[in-house]
Parts: structure tokens; C-alpha cells; sequence
């Protein structure tokens, strides 16, 4: 069965490297905030270009910290799109503030041009998510914050490497959240998240809240003169020093497995052009890492089904919008205010990019897609 993932393929590859890696860690006598995660925040801040990062447990995580690290919480509403997965929306919802859905783009990100229709006084900042690899329209973007003095969240839990104007995500706005889930472009063996910013005062509330609000990580004694002492609120979400090392490892095949990604991508530009699949679009100044490569057909379901039949499968990402589940309808203003997100939610889906896909298997894939579409 070709998977839209699989991660043992890589695993096999790396796994006497990595855990010896792992083994030197668990010696060391530090699992947590020790000098593995010392070492990824520094290599993993100086890739993104930003000045200051600190990793911690998830990306759920960052999104809630970045939040609360610029005092949004209840009676305050963030701007963001239903196309997404859960934890953007969840992430606001424990912030204590609402969100409120704006529409997508025919490339599936968030559609600039809608936004200021809902900022009103309660709102307090825009979550941008960068989603399937591609940079969001960040500079239509930064020209409504300074208008209306908003901040910017980059969800950046897909696009890590991703560039726009040549700065890469998580490096244009306020905050860039990101996440280390397996799947990722760069993925740890377990959860693991990150935040950058280039605001020290932001960077200071951001390593309080990571920590339950303790000022030194190593509880030593701090300015008041007290252990175990908090001055803040503050969560326990830390980056372990397993998935730290195994992140630092792995950060060196990184700019390498984009590549990678990016030649898989062109493979299916050129297969599949003659197809009537809906391809990715390009744009000159922003550069795709290609998380997945997310194409469009009209008869999604039956195409996946047959798929199936022939020991492919593919993914949808996301099935469903976070709008149209349960716990998030009251969030809705207009359902007519989300068409393109409602039009798209039943025919994207995702072909695999991982690094480790054979050309064997991409070439049973487009040959299948070519006779179905």
C-alpha cells in the first residue's frame, strides 16, 4: 500500500545514527530544558532568521502562548480560517477569545481581501495559517495590522522553510508558531512545537508562559529571591531533550529534503498538467516547501475510492472545515461569507511528498490519476 506518509522509511534509513543520539541523551542525566534544547533553539531560530525562539511541547501549545503572551483572552476575537486543522481554533477558544472565519483563496489560504470586513474593536489579531507548504499574502497582510494595530500569529506548522519575498515564515509577522509532529517537514518522533519572534518583550512573556510563569527554567533563585516562584501565569509546555536531539539531528537533512519535496512536486507538475486535476499554484516571490502537494477534482471521493483499489491512499486535509463541526457553528456569522472554503471542502486532496517515496511508487500514482482524470 503506498501511504500519503511513512515515516519507517525514514526511520530505517537514520535509525542507527539517531539512536545513538537518543542513547547520548538519555546518559547525559538532562531530559528537560537541558543542552539539546539549547542547541535546537539556537539552530532552529538562526534558520528561520528570527532573533529569539524557545521550543515547546506542541504546536497547539504555541498558539496559546503566543495569545496570552500579548494579553488576548476573553471578549477579545481573532481572525482566521475554518480551513485549518482543529488545534488553530482550539488554541483561541482557550485563550478565552472567539474566533471569527474569514474565507480562502483559490489557493486554499486565507483570503486578504475579506478580512477588514471583520475587524471591529474586539478584534485583537489575525491567525495566518501557511498552509500545505505555501506562504500566505503576508504583505496585503502586514498593511491591514498597521492600519488597524493588530497582531500577526503565523501558523506556521506546515510550512517550515517556506519563503515569501525571500523571508521564511514565521519571521513576518508578530509571532510564528510552528510544529515538530511526525508528519511535518521537519518532524521530531513524538510532538514537539516552537515560537520565534523578533520582539524581546514578546520573547520574555513567551519563556514565562512555556514555564507556569517561573522567571529561571533551572528554578534557581531569580530577582525576588525565591525558588519555584512564579510571577506570571504561565502553562507546562516544554520541548523534551529526546525529541530535541532527535530535531537537531534531523535539522541536518533538512534544506536537502526540501529539495527533495520540490522535485517530487515538479514531477507531478509535469505528469499531471495533461490531467483535469486542479494543480498547486505557483507564484514567483514565494517559495513552497511542498508539505503536501493538494490537487482539486470535481469527483474527489470516487477517484480516491478507486485509488484504493489499487493500494494507494491518499489523504484529504481537511475533510472537514473547523466551521461545520459541532463545537465551532456558533462561531459562524454568514455561511455565505465562507464559499470558497465551503466549495473546496469536497474535492482538495493531498499526494505524498515525504522525501523517502520511491520514484516507483510516484509513477503508479500519476499513471493511476492519468487514467481516472
Amino acid at each position: 500500500m503506498i501511504k500519503s506518509w511513512d515515516y519507517l522509511k525514514e526511520y530505517k534509513k537514520i535509525k542507527r545514527n539517531l539512536l545513538i543520539n537518543i542513547d547520548k541523551t538519555f546518559s547525559s542525566g538532562n531530559l528537560i530544558l537541558g543542552p539539546e534544547v539549547q542547541k535546537f533553539e539556537k539552530n532552529f531560530t538562526n534558520f528561520i532568521g528570527a532573533k529569539y525562539g524557545i521550543g515547546v511541547g506542541n504546536c497547539t501549545d504555541a498558539l496559546y502562548i503566543a495569545l496570552r503572551s500579548l494579553n488576548i483572552g476573553y471578549g477579545d476575537e481573532v481572525i482566521t480560517v475554518s480551513n485549518t486543522a482543529i488545534p488553530t481554533i482550539t488554541a483561541i477558544i482557550n485563550s478565552g477569545a472567539s474566533p471569527m472565519f474569514v474565507d480562502i483563496k483559490d489557493n486554499y489560504l486565507i483570503d486578504e481581501n475579506k478580512i477588514e470586513k471583520l475587524i471591529n474593536k474586539k478584534t485583537k489579531a489575525i491567525i495566518v495559517v501557511h498552509l500545505y507548504g505555501l506562504a500566505c499574502d503576508m504583505n496585503a497582510i502586514n498593511k491591514i495590522k498597521k492600519k488597524y494595530k493588530i497582531k500577526i500569529i503565523e501558523d506556521c506548522a506546515q510550512s517550515t522553510g517556506a519563503t515569501y519575498y525571500k523571508k521564511k515564515t514565521g519571521n513576518i509577522g508578530d509571532i510564528g508558531c510552528f510544529s515538530f509532529y511526525p508528519t511535518k517537514v521537519l518532524g521530531a518522533y513524538g510532538d514537539g512545537g516552537f515560537i520565534t519572534t523578533n520582539d524581546k518583550q514578546i520573547f520574555h512573556k513567551l519563556k514565562l508562559m512555556r514555564f507556569m510563569g517561573i522567571e529561571n527554567n533551572k528554578i534557581s533563585k531569580n530577582k525576588y529571591n525565591k525558588k519555584y516562584y512564579a510571577i506570571s501565569e504561565g502553562i507546562n509546555s516544554r520541548l523534551d531533550e529526546v525529541q530535541a536531539g532527535i530535531l537537531n539531528y534531523k535539522m541536518k537533512f533538512l534544506k536537502k529534503n526540501i529539495k527533495i519535496r520540490n522535485k517530487i512536486a515538479k514531477f507531478y507538475d509535469l505528469h499531471l498538467k495533461s490531467t483535469s486535476l486542479v494543480l498547486p499554484k505557483k507564484s514567483k516571490n514565494i517559495k513552497h516547501v511542498y508539505y503536501q502537494y493538494v490537487v482539486s477534482h470535481n469527483k474527489r471521493d470516487i477517484i480516491l475510492r478507486k485509488l484504493k483499489t489499487k493500494k494507494i491512499e491518499l489523504k484529504i486535509t481537511y475533510p472537514y472545515p473547523v466551521h461545520r463541526m459541532p463545537p465551532y457553528k456558533k462561531y459562524v456569522r454568514n455561511k455565505n461569507d465562507l464559499r470558497k472554503t465551503e466549495y473546496y471542502k469536497n474535492k482538495i486532496f493531498s499526494l505524498p511528498t515525504y522525501p523517502e517515496i520511491t520514484t516507483k511508487e510516484l509513477t503508479k500514482i500519476v499513471n493511476c490519476l492519468k487514467n481516472l482524470t
